[in-house]
Order: structure tokens, then C-alpha cells, then sequence
């Protein structure tokens, strides 16, 4: 079977069971190399986004300034493809950045009287697509008197090169009892719907296998 076949099965793939966070998908007559490459593009192949870059105002909790940009690096964010680009291919070409490929989100604590956690929805996002998958995330607990206040700067990756931007938090590839057919099954993190994860992880196999063709081509003229 070639990638093409490949494809064609893929686009009448047979839903086992989803919901909000999971899906299973059943694979039948498709090689095992095109089936791990889909899996592991779909656990860290997609982009999504995770704040990058923290500037810090103010801290005066417990947690060291890079304890406290590593949590809030770790926060999953709801994230829109169509909306934005990679920063490496975003037409900017900017360090800096721009609208089109960087999210800035803001948290000030305000000062308090009594000990208490802050959460991920004091984060305030300029984009209303951008923003935590949940309200309830612990970043720091404050004493009386202590306070935070940071700026973030939020863009698309791949897990590749960071586990904070990772798709999905599990990723796997079984056999059932008949021959040639396998169940592939992956959780998502909230940052995308697990119907996105699949369509944008057959994509990018795709554009990777394209680019492998071009490479080949080349070596052989």
C-alpha cells in the first residue's frame, strides 16, 4: 500500500468511541510504519499553543521567577489553527512577532489580606480563542501581602521541541484479535478536539512524507 492508498482509508476511518477529550479509531489494512507515524505525530507532531516567554513585574510569592514561568508554561491553551501561524512561518519574520503568530496574556493578583491560590482564570488573554482549557488550574499559592503580576507571550509549537506543547496526553497504537487492523487511540490535552488532532496529524504525515519525496528526488537527479 502507498501513502495514497493511505490516505483513502483514512478518510473513511471507523470511529470506535469519543467524547470531549478521547477518541479511538479503528485502522484496518494499513501498514504499521504509516499507523506509528500518524500516532506519533498526533502525541507531539501538531502544533498547539503553550506560553513561551514571561516577563515578570512583580513577585513576591515563594516560587522563584522560574518556577513560577515554568507553571504557567505547563497551563494548556485552547488553540485556533485557522486562526494563526507558526512563528517560523508566519509572514512577520518577526523575533517580536505579531498578531498572527503571538498571544499575549496577563495576570496581576492584586493585593489580599488573606492566603489564597491563584488559579489560571486570572489569566487574561487579548484573544478570546487563546486562553487556559480550564479555570481551576493551581499556579501559586499567596500568603497576606505577597503578589504576582506577569505578562505572557503565548505561540504555536510542536512537541518536538517541548513537552509543554504536546497535543495529547497519550497516544497509542493496538492490535485487535483480527489481522491487519489496529486501534488508535489518543487522549487530548483540551488545547485541540480529538477529531482536530486526527485530521490535522494526517496532514502533517502528509507534508512530511511530501518533503521525504522531494529529498529523494533530488538525490537521485
Amino acid at each position: 500500500m502507498d501513502f495514497e492508498d493511505f490516505l483513502q482509508d483514512l478518510s473513511s476511518l471507523e470511529v470506535i468511541s469519543k467524547d470531549n477529550h478521547k477518541i479511538s479509531i479503528k485502522l484496518k489494512g494499513v501498514p504499521l510504519q504509516y499507523a506509528n507515524a500518524l500516532r506519533r505525530v498526533c502525541l507531539n507532531g501538531v502544533p498547539v499553543f503553550a506560553i513561551d516567554t514571561v516577563d515578570i513585574v512583580e513577585n513576591s510569592s515563594v516560587l522563584p521567577d522560574e518556577g513560577l514561568a515554568h507553571r504557567l508554561g505547563l497551563i494548556p491553551l485552547k488553540t485556533d489553527l485557522a486562526r494563526f501561524n507558526e512563528p517560523s512561518k508566519c509572514e512577520c519574520q518577526s523575533e517580536t512577532g505579531c498578531s498572527n503568530c503571538k498571544v499575549m496574556l496577563v495576570l496581576d493578583s492584586g493585593d489580599s489580606d488573606v492566603t489564597r491560590t491563584i488559579l489560571s482564570n486570572e489569566l487574561s488573554s487579548e484573544d478570546d480563542t487563546v486562553k487556559p482549557v480550564s479555570d481551576k488550574i493551581p499556579i501559586v499559592q499567596l500568603a497576606p501581602g505577597q503578589r504576582i503580576k506577569v505578562e505572557c507571550y503565548a505561540r504555536l509549537g510542536r512537541g518536538t521541541e517541548h513537552a509543554k506543547w504536546n497535543a495529547t496526553n497519550i497516544a497509542t497504537l493496538t492490535d485487535t484479535d483480527k489481522e491487519d487492523e489496529k486501534i488508535l487511540t489518543i487522549e487530548s490535552t483540551g488545547a485541540l478536539s480529538p477529531e482536530q488532532i486526527i485530521i490535522s496529524g494526517v496532514d502533517e504525515v502528509n507534508n512530511r512524507l511530501g518533503q521525504f519525496k522531494e529529498m529523494i528526488d533530488q538525490i537521485e537527479e
